[in-house]
């Protein structure tokens, strides 16, 4: 890219009024800085998430945008690129929060290497008091690099894209619960994009810091993994027989024996759940067998 490229900065939300104004706060000052569009996308939310988006909208800090059709986070990713002319699109999800001059380095990272989709560096961060589920969380981290070396996608929080890389791919497969991160970066690689890791653009994150919030995140991948095989058997595999487990830490042996007794538990605890969330849609499918199973993802369309 031999000049300086347009970007949009896109924020999916459902019902997280908190995690929103915190990621609006942290994005907004580097935004308007450069007079990027930064994009919200409405879930269709049930709380007062829609009012807190409103109110920024109404000072011009934010565009407003609403996807209530699918119940979805990648459709709600879709509605931003339909709605943006820029040509890089930047993806980060709402709870995030970035560091002054994030928005800048990112760019001038894309552009020196000639970049088509990347990835960026997230970093977990502990409440004063971690819980051990917190710990556990910041423990097994956001490894994107290896995401991006080993199974060739990044994390939809932490995502730059050239806009002509969706016109040539199309969108993201909005039918999917979770992996859709990996599908369309997985379509993005055999197209032969230059896909790159930007290990000195950091973002933040805050853990899971509660069991059940680590169980419906499990489980809800464990769902994914299912119609991933479902939608795209030719790169997945056939429904039924669940994909080898990918992503399981084993504790670092610096740890104290009793965090790495307690996280060598919780491994095996949450590779089961992914397993029950595998399970639930893998029967779920049986029974709508033939809906859409071997349709491709959408097509981009900017009406």
């Amino acid at each position: 890219m031999d000049h300086e490229p347009s970007v949009a900065v896109c924020v999916p939300v459902y019902n997280d009024p908190e995690g929103v104004r915190t990621t609006v706060e942290s994005l907004r000052p580097q935004t308007d800085d450069r007079g990027a569009p930064l994009c919200v996308v409405d879930n269709a939310s049930t709380d007062e998430t829609p009012d807190v988006i409103r109110r920024y909208a109404s000072e011009g800090s934010v565009t407003h945008l609403r996807e209530g059709d699918v119940q979805s986070s990648y459709a709600a990713r879709n509605t931003a690129v339909r709605n943006t002319e820029s040509e890089v699109l930047a993806f980060v999800d709402a709870d995030m929060t970035v560091p002054e001059g994030w928005l800048e380095s990112a760019l001038a990272t894309f552009r020196s290497a000639d970049a088509d989709y990347m990835g960026c560096t997230v970093e977990l961060t502990l409440p004063e008091t971690p819980s051990l589920v917190a710990r556990y969380d910041h423990h097994t981290g956001f490894p994107v690099e290896q995401y991006i070396d080993r199974q060739r996608f990044s994390p939809t929080c932490c995502l730059f894209v050239r806009r002509e890389v969706f016109e040539d791919v199309g969108l993201f497969d909005h039918r999917l619960i979770s992996g859709g991160d990996k599908e369309f970066g997985n379509r993005v690689h055999d197209a032969g994009y230059e896909m790159h890791f930007a290990s000195d653009v950091t973002m933040f994150h805050p853990v899971r810091d509660s069991l059940p919030a680590l169980v419906r995140k499990d489980f809800r991948v464990g769902r994914g993994l299912c119609q991933l095989q479902r939608y795209h058997p030719e790169r997945y595999g056939t429904p039924g027989v669940p994909p080898r487990p990918t992503g399981v830490k084993s504790p670092d042996r610096s740890l104290p024996l009793e965090d790495r007794l307690a996280f060598g538990a919780l491994a095996k605890a949450m590779v089961g759940v992914r397993g029950l969330g595998y399970g639930r849609e893998y029967l779920a499918a049986r029974r709508d067998s033939g809906e859409g199973s071997r349709s491709g993802p959408p097509e981009l369309d900017f009406r």
